[in-house]
């Protein structure tokens, strides 16, 4: 085999994975431990990770991803492990084979068959519409 030619492989596959949305990715082999915070954009995690999240675009924790921690995203699809508290202000996703332990915070929660999800989930309450109030004649 020549030198690089795996490389060149793994290029192609993640340049597949990526779109102009995405501002991060990170794979397997890497460990991360503290806080990130996201500004824009999606991120992508395939990786443990521990600690705190906050994102104010969308985080993807991909399949082979574990996060242990705190989560704080607009929009957030599980595909691998979260442990800990998960505050999705639009919307979460636990897609098959995702496993979620922990308290969530959603207005939208979906779970695909074969996700898996313990623990409690807190849905705001839909404020009702307000109609407007007639005015009277003097």
């Amino acid at each position: 085999m020549a030198w690089g030619f795996g490389k060149a492989g793994r290029r192609r596959e993640l340049a597949g994975l990526l779109d102009e949305d995405m501002v991060g990715l990170l794979e397997p082999g890497v460990e991360v431990e503290g806080k990130m915070i996201i500004a824009c954009g999606m991120v992508r995690l395939n990786t443990h990770f521990k600690g705190e999240i906050a994102s104010a675009g969308t985080l993807v924790v991909a399949d082979q991803g574990e996060i242990e921690g705190e989560i704080r995203a607009r929009h957030l699809s599980i595909a691998g492990k979260v442990k800990g508290t998960i505050h999705a202000s639009e919307r979460l996703e636990i897609k098959e084979h995702g496993v979620v332990l922990g308290d969530v915070y959603t207005p939208c929660l979906v779970v695909d068959p074969g996700g898996y999800f313990d623990g409690q989930c807190h849905m705001p309450t839909p404020e009702p519409e307000k109609s407007p109030t007639p005015e009277r004649s003097s």
